[in-house]
């Protein structure tokens, strides 16, 4: 196998097991090793149930973190880790077995009560142990005919093996010693004779016919209820409730049910002047993260209008029409002003109050969901440090009006909102020079993007609970860091 391309973390995990002397192998996929090596595929590891205390202790002092299935997908002895490799900013999947539990990729039926042997036959292949070919063999087989010999999965047009299987079968079958094959299954796995094998190995075949792969896989079945985790009959039916209930919630509702880490969900907020980049490290961490894990994206600085804000604008804007009163965008002013501001009239705060009203429910469902267990990612987030951006507008512009029953009202609704909204778990401030970002951002007002680049520049932020990351690197440095400070959180 070629190490040039592996992973440092992999590196580390696979010496720290070998030097305990963790009874472990790579239990599947044994032709891609390369690739299990370099992150491209998961690390399917058989782990001996006397060390998994010992193999746990050393993925937590690597910075690997549990994460969970939903919880109708869950399967016994089946745990999933995911670290972090510093050097590539790669995750690093670990598909962690402490029981050999098979079968249809819906419902995975049966366990192969044979651990400690196929342990215990593990030889070094590189950085990994693995399995003798002989007993890969085995367990491959029993594997491909149940996910694809049933008359269901046949229907489904799932019957064929991939290009990958097909590489599998062809990689293990040149190594494996028949006699060898035959042997461990009489010692091992004495329910499944030598014919029924022999048939399952006929029905992957290229070319084998349909009835003949479908009675295949109904005869290693009933070979194998003693060791299925629930009958035939309800196995079937559960498989069609999940193929079909699966293809409704991606068609109709686009969702694929995502992992949950085990310590919780998280609330990032990214929050910096303009120019700052934040935009791109917030898809960076959403691309990053959500192919794994049940990630949601929001935007709080332009929080998605409510039924109410629509329904009061579209009244301004009738009356803008008819010449009631102009229209007045939110006013720019620099950081360093200090003296009286000029009242910007009544439609404006209202429209300040439905925009305080809209964040704050935003918050309230990003809350909700990271409760829950999702990674939330905020667009920008309100906070009092910061008033010339996202936070409360009002009092600032208004303070010649204190006297005014319905100027007060409005103030104090929007501040209400924004005393509502607690402080994220993870706040990180991305710190640019405002000379940095104007020429940035060409596109805007050089006046409004140095006025919001400044107050953030010149803010104390050890103040306040945040992570401040140099902003003036490469967004490709700052990614990264980005990435490794989320991780940690996580």
């Amino acid at each position: 196998m070629e190490q040039d391309a592996s992973l440092e973390l992999v590196h580390e995990l696979c010496e720290e097991m070998s030097r305990i002397g963790i009874s472990c192998c790579h239990w599947k996929s044994n032709d891609q090793l390369a690739r299990s090596a370099s992150g491209d595929n998961d690390l399917d590891l058989l782990v001996g149930r006397v060390d998994v205390q010992a193999f746990v202790s050393i993925l937590s002092r690597l910075g690997f973190k549990q994460a969970h299935e939903p919880l109708d997908e869950r399967l016994p002895g089946i745990l999933h880790y995911y670290g972090h490799d510093g050097g590539t900013g790669r995750l690093v999947h670990i598909h962690a077995h402490h029981q050999l539990i098979l079968g249809h990729d819906a419902t995975k039926n049966y366990r192969l009560p044979i651990e400690e042997p196929y342990l215990e036959s593990a030889v070094k292949d590189g950085l990994f142990r693995v399995p003798a070919p002989e007993f890969g063999l085995i367990v491959f087989i029993v594997r491909m005919v149940l996910k694809h010999s049933t008359w269901d999965t046949i229907l489904a047009r799932q019957g064929a093996l991939s290009a990958a299987e097909r590489r599998e079968l062809s990689y293990l079958r040149s190594r494996a010693s028949e006699n060898r094959v035959y042997e461990i299954l009489r010692q091992h796995l004495p329910y499944v004779s030598e014919a029924v094998f022999e048939g399952c190995m006929r029905s992957l075949e290229p070319g084998c016919p349909y009835w003949t792969r479908v009675r295949a896989g109904q005869r290693l079945q009933r070979s194998l209820r003693g060791a299925a985790r629930r009958p035939q009959m309800m196995d079937t039916l559960l498989r069609l409730w999940r193929r079909v209930f699966g293809a409704v919630r991606w068609r109709l509702l686009r969702r694929v049910a995502k992992k949950r880490m085990a310590g919780g969900g998280l609330l990032v907020a990214i929050t910096g002047g303009d120019g700052a980049g934040k935009t791109t490290a917030v898809d960076g961490l959403y691309t990053w993260l959500s192919k794994e894990f049940w990630v949601v994206q929001v935007h709080m600085g332009k929080p998605a209008w409510s039924l109410l804000t629509i329904a009061v604008r579209g009244i301004l804007k009738v009356g803008h029409s008819l010449g009631f009163y102009p229209y007045v965008e939110t006013p720019i002013e620099s950081s360093s002003d200090t003296g009286a501001l000029e009242f910007p009239g009544y439609p404006w705060l209202l429209r300040q109050v439905c925009t305080a009203r809209d964040r704050y429910l935003t918050y309230a469902k990003a809350r909700r969901l990271a409760t829950n267990g999702a990674v939330v990612i905020c667009d920008r987030f309100p906070l009092p440090q910061l008033t010339l951006m996202d936070g409360p507008q009002m009092e600032r512009w208004t303070k010649g009006k204190q006297s005014d029953r319905l100027v007060s009202f409005l103030v104090s609704q929007a501040k209400g909102y924004y005393e509502s909204i607690a402080s994220p778990e993870l706040l990180a401030v991305l710190r640019v020079d405002p000379e940095i970002a104007v020429q940035r951002k060409q596109e805007e007002s050089a006046a409004s993007v140095r006025a919001r680049s400044t107050e953030v520049w010149d803010l104390d932020w050890e103040q306040v609970r945040a992570h401040v990351l140099d902003a003036g690197k490469p967004r490709s440095d700052v990614l990264s860091e980005l990435r490794a400070l989320v991780w940690s959180y996580l």
